[in-house]
């Protein structure tokens, strides 16, 4: 088999490792992929948003699975168009990614079908924006309606932080044409996780459960990022919690897509709040998540090609999908003055005494430069362990970072501390 993986991330990374363990798998291209999948799979540079190039690609090399990673290809119609030259496509077609592309979308989709979520209202306008805000109170969350690269969400504690949101949104228009629309949500307390989720449109089967660490520095301060790290399994979703958000959440989801006309086929993210009034849905995503991917597939203990052949065949309900009884931890190092300005092409050093100890380091944010492998993203690195139990994972993760450097590099020394407290 040849595959092809889209996208350039840690995400992609580690979807490239776990499909290249299929013993069919003879060759994995990646567009355009970074320095690290360049070790496993062979790079190409061809815009990802290009589809008649993407399908000639696939068609020229004959491409027997393609899998797609980020969320703008996938809202951009690549599996449409895929599937319209008879080709085999791992995700939701472009009418299915509004889940993600579009909050007003999921949101309206939840309060048709009953799926728990905030209390929320849809803005066309700042001033209309305002006066809700004004009249609701703080805290409350402010989103932009569109793909923000997952920093469109506010969480504003003050009422002063919340205005000055709407403005940051749809008045200064940090995140263009996707804030031209916001949500206003109801602050909800409560701890999160995550839920990825195979599915084929009708069957849904639910991945090992994830949290993430979205906030920059330790003790969950300063603001929210694209993901500090991560750790599977999540002790807070419970064999019971996990049979309720099936119940409540995934099947309904599943259902009520294909009842709007946006059959889902691929990878459903979940991400969840568990509040005193149980566990509700805070958003989607149309895939994988990240760095959530880097903890979860290390765990998988079934063949991965199979699983997503079985998603576009709708056969999933016939499929084997079994995990390690093990624990993941995954530690993002991140680049000085991320989330804000940071700086490219420092030289990093190190990752192959990493991996030596056992560790997976997924590149998230690299390039090549002269033959040297430097920095070109805020989030650089991302370094996972899996052991036998949170605590080992997270040391063994720990002791694999003593090994790199790049300058100014920073990380969270609190990976997993939820998830320690509760062992």
């Amino acid at each position: 088999m040849n595959l092809l993986v889209i996208g350039s991330g840690g995400r992609e990374h580690a979807l490239v490792a776990k499909l290249k363990e299929n013993a069919e798998v003879q060759k994995i291209y990646c567009i355009p992929g970074n320095p690290g999948i360049a070790q496993i799979a062979e790079c190409v540079e061809i815009d990802s948003l290009d589809n008649a190039a993407l399908v000639a690609f696939a068609k020229d090399h004959s491409i027997d699975l393609t899998v797609v990673g980020p969320e703008i290809p996938l809202s951009n119609g690549i599996v449409d168009a895929f599937k319209a030259n008879g080709l085999a496509c791992f995700g939701p077609t472009r009418a299915a990614a509004q889940i993600e592309s579009s909050k007003t979308f999921a949101k309206q989709l939840m309060a048709k079908y009953d799926i728990p979520t905030a209390k929320f209202a849809v803005f066309n306008h700042a001033k209309e924006a305002k006066e809700y805000i004004q009249l609701q109170g703080a805290p409350v969350v402010v989103k932009a309606d569109g793909l923000a690269a997952g920093k469109g969400v506010v969480v504003a504690m003050t009422m002063d932080e919340a205005l000055a949101a709407v403005d940051m949104i749809m008045c200064e228009n940090v995140f263009g044409q996707a804030g031209n629309q916001v949500v206003i949500e109801e602050f909800l307390v409560g701890e999160e996780a995550s839920i990825l989720a195979f599915t084929d449109g009708k069957t849904i089967i639910p991945m090992v459960a994830a949290q993430d660490h979205k906030r920059v520095y330790e003790h969950d301060r300063g603001p929210n990022t694209g993901g500090m790290g991560a750790y599977a399994p999540a002790p807070i979703i419970t064999a019971a919690v996990s049979e309720q958000v099936m119940k409540e959440v995934l099947q309904p989801t599943i259902h009520a897509m294909e009842s709007e006309g946006c059959f889902y086929s691929g990878c459903l993210y979940l991400g969840l709040i568990m509040t005193a009034d149980g566990p509700k849905v805070i958003e989607f995503n149309a895939r994988f998540g990240d760095p959530e991917t880097q903890v979860v597939l290390p765990l998988l203990d079934s063949d991965l090609v199979t699983i997503m052949h079985a998603c576009i065949n709708g056969t999933l309900a016939d499929a084997t999908v079994k995990w390690k009884e093990e624990a993941a931890v995954c530690v993002v190092l991140a680049a000085g003055g991320y989330p804000e300005t940071y700086h490219k092409g420092d030289i990093i050093s190190g990752i192959d005494k990493a991996e030596q100890q056992g560790a997976y380091v997924f590149h998230a944010g690299t390039a090549s430069d002269k033959g040297q492998v430097v920095t070109n993203g805020g989030r650089v690195l991302g370094v996972t362990a899996t052991a036998s139990d949170i605590r080992q994972a997270v040391d063994k993760a720990y002791q694999a970072i003593e090994s790199i450097q790049f300058k100014d590099m920073h990380y969270r020394k609190d990976i997993a501390h939820r998830a320690i407290s509760k062992a």
